[in-house]
């Protein structure tokens, strides 16, 4: 039974199919206008951060090398946070994402990998990373455990298994494996390759989300799952397809952090889930799932990016950084609970 089978049993007829949560030319949930004006808000909080950044270090921020270290430091979390775009609109949540990475570079960085050359630990990165994503969707969908506590479940083991097999080391990438560092160092059109990996995410979680049947089941499944299962949507595969998405992201994100730190650790992504959902959050997806954008999400990891490269260029500590990305949040989420009140 699909969606469209208006006949089958248990499925609501076709109009009201239209009517309800289903319904595919709102595909984030609000309409155009809000997702409208919230990335625009998000562009002009980019341009005021500019503003600050041109004011206090005119010789440091406005430079051609600071802005493509922005784009090059926001390519990882950047990547992690599609996948956990995706998770959060389909009505869950993601704690393991940070420790999934760091799991991920470093079991492509052992010795064992690394003999089979740069190709076989790229595969084994997405490999580990995805593998991961599919064991949390099955605790969560066919183990009917709760996402906040199955991923937490996976932040811990898959940290102490990075742990375990790195024996708390960190593991260079090796000569010989010179590819995956070029990823980072070779650059087209000045920027370098982990940027454009970076874009190609992006753009394919875009046409994902608002182009394909996957990203209207995301949406029915995050905004009403009954519904969703009454429209003919497997929704307990469809999480699991999910959370497999996120696993796979945190994969090729461990690809990029092995190309720019030319290391496998298990101190990789450290808090990379409070980033991600953070970013999810200003973006404008809803925690509760239903709504949400790949676009809005991009852009709230850019706007935390400039922020943190703006506090490490004036010199202030990492604690302030954490204060202001914590009330950056709050005020998101009281926003959002407003417009979730106001009429429409």
């Amino acid at each position: 039974m699909t969606e469209t089978d208006a006949g089958v049993r248990g499925a609501p007829a076709r109009g009201a199919w239209a009517k309800g949560p289903l319904r595919p030319l709102r595909r984030d949930g609000a309409g155009r206008g809000p997702g409208e004006f919230r990335h625009l808000g998000l562009v002009a909080a980019l341009a005021l951060l500019a503003v600050v950044g041109v004011v206090t270090e005119p010789d440091n921020f406005p430079t051609s090398g600071n802005l493509v270290g922005i784009l090059a430091l926001a390519a990882t979390i950047g990547v992690i946070t599609v996948g956990q775009t995706f998770v959060i609109i389909g009505g869950g949540i993601d704690l393991s994402v940070g420790s999934v990475m760091a799991l991920a570079s470093v079991w492509a960085t052992t010795v064992a990998t690394q003999s089979y050359g740069p190709a076989v630990m790229a595969l084994c990165a997405i490999l580990v990373g995805t593998g991961a994503g599919v064991v949390s969707g099955l605790l969560i969908s066919y183990g009917r455990m709760v996402p906040f506590i199955a991923t937490l479940a996976m932040l811990v083991s898959a940290r102490g298994l990075a742990q375990r097999m790195s024996d708390r080391k960190t593991q260079l990438v090796r000569p010989e494996n010179d590819a995956i560092e070029s990823l980072s160092t070779t650059k087209v059109l000045g920027l370098p390759l982990v940027v454009y990996i970076f874009a190609a995410v992006a753009v394919a979680g875009w046409v994902l989300l608002n182009r394909t049947t996957f990203g209207r089941r995301t949406f029915a499944v995050g905004g009403n799952p009954e519904a969703a299962r009454l429209a003919g949507i497997d929704v307990r595969r469809h999480t699991l397809y999910l959370y497999a998405l996120s696993g796979f992201c945190c994969g090729v994100a461990a690809i990029i952090i092995m190309a720019r730190t030319t290391t496998g650790s298990s101190t990789h992504g450290d808090l990379y889930e409070l980033d991600a959902i953070a970013a999810v959050i200003i973006g404008g997806t809803l925690l509760t799932g239903g709504r949400g954008t790949v676009v809005g999400s991009i852009l709230g990891v850019l706007v935390f990016t400039v922020i943190t490269n703006l506090f490490i260029l004036n010199g202030l500590q990492t604690s302030d950084q954490l204060i202001a990305k914590g009330v950056i949040i709050g005020i998101a989420v009281l926003l959002q609970r407003r417009g979730l009140r106001s009429p429409t």
